[in-house]
């Protein structure tokens, strides 16, 4: 596996793969790597010839009072982790290689940034969208791989790679779980043992939403109280927000039919995890 720190190593490490016609998948994440990102690397070994993986804490889509200084980082581990999964590059740059002096440039998706978790981060997907669109310029990857956890950032992403015509491939990888139902998160290091088990209440609240729909639920106010009350129910949780949307616009839905996107988010200390799951009639 190839370390490489700077903008201009892995533009070259990119160029020679190309060269040798090999088809170049990326995972971008900010590590402190889990099952859920190495579920991301196994879909792109399966895809492509050479799989690269970007580990940047990303400064920009963390607002003034969230959790950059703090975000957990264990590089030594993450590395050994991406060795053994056959990784062949590993881009890892500073954030003055990545936002040198003078940086001025941002991207931004119209409409789809501001909902949902933009409404709690404002700026975060400004962030997210910019970082993202270096990344697939400085390695220039074939596919993309993200995963399905973090719903809203996939669609900004998507919508921002069809928008500007990039010639990638955003590839949506399902959402990895803990047996009891716990979503994967590099987050979830923050919880204490009784804001872990509290933290249940998210999968569960959307497991009784994908029942409740089953058995013929159709509003969505309906189904979004519901949820909430089961949020609310555990004293450890904080509400964020819980809505029943359109995956492609975001925009809250009133009646439950074709797909729809449900998504919540919550506080258990000051951990503030996000979940979803999407209900077909």
């Amino acid at each position: 596996m190839k370390l490489v720190t700077s903008v201009a190593g892995m533009k070259a490490l990119a160029r020679q793969w190309r060269k040798d016609g090999e088809t170049i998948g990326l995972v971008p994440t900010m590590g402190y790597l889990h099952e859920g990102h190495l579920s991301l690397v196994r879909e792109s070994k399966k895809r492509c010839d050479v799989t690269v993986v970007s580990i940047f804490v990303n400064p920009t889509q963390f607002g003034p009072n969230e959790d950059f200084k703090k975000y957990p980082r264990d590089l030594a581990k993450d590395s050994a982790y991406l060795e053994r999964a056959g990784v062949d590059g590993l881009f890892c740059p500073d954030a003055a290689e990545v936002y040198p002096p003078g940086y001025r440039t941002y991207v931004e998706v119209d409409g789809l940034g501001d909902k949902l978790c933009g409404r709690s981060r404002p700026g975060h997907f400004r962030g997210v969208a910019t970082v993202v669109l270096k990344l697939f310029d400085i390695v220039g990857p074939d596919l993309a791989f993200f995963g399905a956890k973090d719903a809203q950032q996939v669609l900004i992403i998507r919508r921002m790679a069809a928008d500007l015509d990039l010639d990638v491939e955003v590839v949506t990888c399902p959402l990895v779980r803990e047996a009891d139902g716990l979503a994967l998160s590099s987050r979830n290091a923050y919880l204490s043992a009784e804001e872990r088990k509290a933290a249940l209440a998210l999968s569960t609240s959307l497991r009784w939403a994908e029942k409740a729909v089953r058995a013929g639920e159709r509003d969505a106010g309906r189904l979004v109280a519901g949820i909430r009350s089961i949020l609310e129910a555990e004293p450890l949780a904080r509400v964020d927000y819980v809505a029943a949307v359109d995956p492609e616009t975001l925009e809250p839905v009133s009646e439950l039919r074709g797909e729809v996107l449900v998504a919540l988010a919550a506080y258990f200390g000051t951990t503030r995890l996000i979940d979803n799951t999407r209900v077909r009639v």
